[in-house]
């Protein structure tokens, strides 16, 4: 190799090493020149604030509401948790927290704004009471411990006097139950798979404990391994379609039904008992 070509392998080599050279200086065998300035220490910026309606786990807000709860007085601590509920980020643990609440209130006694105070007189039976207060009888029965259709005069209710409205997503595979427009609470549900449940205003249009299901022609009982519906059926103004419960609990959370809405049985349990005929049903992507 004559000598010109040795140059050009060392100038190769050296450019190609100049691409993998580390890109701090390298040391000097000068010492620096010393200096007297003071060199501040950085201080780390303030963690950013949380969004909107976002409030952290063991807030004032979410501890004074528990600590409401824990002495019974459940009106007071919705009170103090609905604003944040109806926010738009509101927390979890709010959601579950005021759902909680509300559905103590709902089947229970206790005192409540949203409650009339009611004096069985003659001629009353509950059948009249749930027409006058749109609130069906099992609802009726729950929040007074009645466990008769026997009524006697002089017997106070309280009877709740909602405006329910339930919105599907079929997104976050959720059911969010308001009442006058505020949140009540929400519940974990299963959809159609490939989109199959239908997007639009619906309503609750028939109710039944123990469904019968038909699939085509056939007529399948409760309690027959092959009937889907779980323990109650809450049928939609669309035919074929409604809210039911189901026995297969690992397909709630997913797009995985023939289009309708399920719930685990006591979620749907639970609906069956609070919501009347009429009551508007919105479902979303």
């Amino acid at each position: 190799m004559n000598l010109f070509t040795r140059g050009i392998v060392v100038l190769s080599f050296c450019w190609v090493g100049c691409e993998r050279m580390p890109t701090t200086p390298a040391s000097s065998s000068t010492p620096p020149a010393s200096t007297n300035e003071t060199v501040a220490t950085p201080v780390p910026p303030p963690p950013p604030a949380p969004p909107a309606g976002v409030i952290p786990v063991g807030s004032d807000e979410l501890k004074k509401a528990q600590a409401l709860k824990a002495e019974g007085k459940l009106a007071e601590a919705r009170e103090a948790l609905q604003p944040i509920a109806d926010s738009p980020d509101a927390p979890a643990e709010v959601l579950a927290l005021i759902g909680e609440i509300n559905t103590q209130i709902l089947f229970s006694p206790v005192p409540a704004p949203q409650k009339a105070e009611y004096t069985i007189a003659g001629g009353d039976t509950l059948g009249k009471l749930a027409a006058k207060y749109n609130a069906p009888i099992a609802l009726i029965k729950k929040a007074n411990n009645l466990t008769s259709d026997v009524i006697r005069i002089g017997t106070r209710l309280r009877i709740y006097q909602a405006e329910f409205a339930l919105i599907a997503n079929k997104t976050s595979n959720t059911l969010t139950v308001t009442d006058h427009g505020h949140f009540f609470k929400r519940y974990r549900i299963g959809t159609g798979e490939f989109s199959k449940t239908p997007v639009g205003q619906f309503k609750i249009v028939s109710r039944q404990e123990k469904p019968t299901w038909y699939r085509g022609d056939k007529e399948i009982p409760f309690g027959d391994k092959e009937n889907v519906l779980g323990t109650h059926w809450l049928g939609l103004d669309i035919p074929g379609y409604g809210i039911h419960g189901t026995w297969d609990n690992s397909s709630i959370g997913k797009q995985a039904t023939a289009g309708c809405i399920r719930l685990v049985n006591d979620d749907v349990a639970e609906l069956y008992t609070m919501l009347p005929l009429g009551t508007p049903v919105t479902i979303r992507e």
